[in-house]
């Protein structure tokens, strides 16, 4: 029985990147052996444990053969006779089909390293088509590698467009393509992953309300880059490196993508337009609800956040409680990242003044400032007490808005 550190370990280790999990193969052993020594089974369609001491992924070499379509439609093979080759065969790309050996020897059977020094992405074998969750992986490498000058391999994206010409993409599993998604938007070029889907046919497959907004028109005076799908792009670019402000970012202007054609560039009550897209795509792909919250709050009120100074102490309420900010702080913080990001994705506008963010902290701050209890020692209760609750607040919220007229009357 041989152990060999594989795939992602290897290839970090070669471009000096940080490695922060290490998987393992097994050539030559079997279950029984590997209980006899103490790893815990853990693999539920195929021999995967976990070692007695670190808990790192130890799997038994094996092979795969189609059976079906998507991501589980494979017949699993593990057995003493498969060898190390066979078993990196079936991995994805060339430079995640390398093994390291105990002596620190590196076995390189399919140009790993030859590609990783091309930066290529380049698949592996033609059973890369098998497997339609690939589409999504190698554009989530590419968002992940792109700095570092990796680019797609021509005979990959082209295999890639032909699985998605056959229908493959059609079977991928919802958790499977949201945890893909979301590991892309966390990547340093998320806006990468969503051109590569894009190149690929993908995204009209599987994002098609993002699709659509490429090509359509946005007026030049607010969006000097014009085509919406561009605006977005440049917006996730200036997002933090945070999945719900990105993701939010992704989806706010879905509505344009439905804007009436006679009425274009404007884009009158895209907020409203778009919330049900925002909506099914979060069904689609199960989007976990606080995410599905705040890409839906970012969506309909991001005008607001653009048009903070000019909104009336009422409106601004209103915002407030619309977006649960008094009771969740953090999601407030995500939804004026996100807001931000909307305001600097724009040919030119990056450095943009944009203090906004700035001034509805103070509102937010102003607003949970105000207690209840004195309000009940004025003897208010029930509903009227709600009612005293609100306007107390936004007199609080009046305050800040005339605090900074005076600060900067010409703003």
């Amino acid at each position: 029985m041989k152990i060999y550190l594989v795939g992602g370990a290897v290839r970090d280790r070669l471009l000096g990147r940080p490695i922060h999990e290490r998987d393992w193969v097994v050539v030559g052993g079997t279950e029984n052996d590997m209980r006899a020594l103490g790893y815990t089974p853990v693999g539920r369609d195929f021999p995967v444990f976990l070692h007695p001491e670190t808990s790192e992924e130890y799997a038994l070499a094996r092979t795969e053969r189609k059976s079906g379509h998507g991501y589980g439609g494979f017949t699993v093979h593990a057995a003493p006779d498969v060898t190390l080759e066979q078993d990196l065969l079936r991995r994805d790309l060339t430079i995640n089909a390398m093994a390291e050996s105990d002596s620190g020897e590196l076995i390189d059977p399919y140009g790993g390293l030859a590609d990783l020094e091309a930066r290529l992405l380049r698949h592996v074998s033609p059973a890369f088509a098998e497997d339609p969750l690939r589409i999504l992986r190698v554009a989530r490498f590419a968002a992940r590698y792109h700095h570092l000058g990796f680019r797609i391999a021509d005979d990959t994206m082209a295999l890639m467009r032909e699985m998605v010409a056959v229908g493959e993409a059609e079977h991928l599993v919802a958790e499977r393509v949201w945890k893909e998604i979301s590991r892309a938007l966390t990547e340093p070029d998320p806006d990468i992953f969503v051109r590569v889907l894009r190149e690929c046919g993908a995204l009209a497959v599987l994002l098609p309300e993002v699709d659509r907004l490429f090509g359509v028109p946005q007026p030049p005076k607010h969006h000097p880059e014009v085509d919406t799908g561009e605006h977005v792009l440049m917006a996730l670019r200036a997002a933090p490196a945070r999945l719900p402000v990105r993701f939010a970012v992704l989806v706010h202007d879905l509505g344009k993508g439905i804007t009436p054609e006679e009425i274009l560039p404007s884009h009158r009550g895209h907020e409203r337009a778009g919330l049900p897209l925002v909506r099914d795509v979060c069904k689609r792909w199960r989007v976990p609800k606080q995410l599905t919250a705040l890409a839906a709050g970012v969506c309909e009120y991001h005008l607001h956040c653009h048009r903070a100074f000019e909104l009336r102490p009422q409106t601004l309420m209103k915002m407030l409680r619309a977006l649960d900010a008094l009771r969740r702080p953090e999601r407030f913080e995500d939804f004026l990242q996100a807001c931000e990001a909307d305001a600097r994705g724009r040919e030119g506008l990056a450095d943009r003044d944009y203090p906004q963010p700035d001034f509805l902290r103070q509102v937010r701050a102003a607003a949970a400032a105000v207690g209840v209890e004195p309000l009940i020692e004025q003897g208010y209760e029930g509903a009227e007490l709600g009612k005293a609750l609100d306007r107390a607040r936004i007199e609080a919220i009046t305050a800040v808005k005339e605090a900074r007229e005076k600060r900067e009357p010409d703003a």
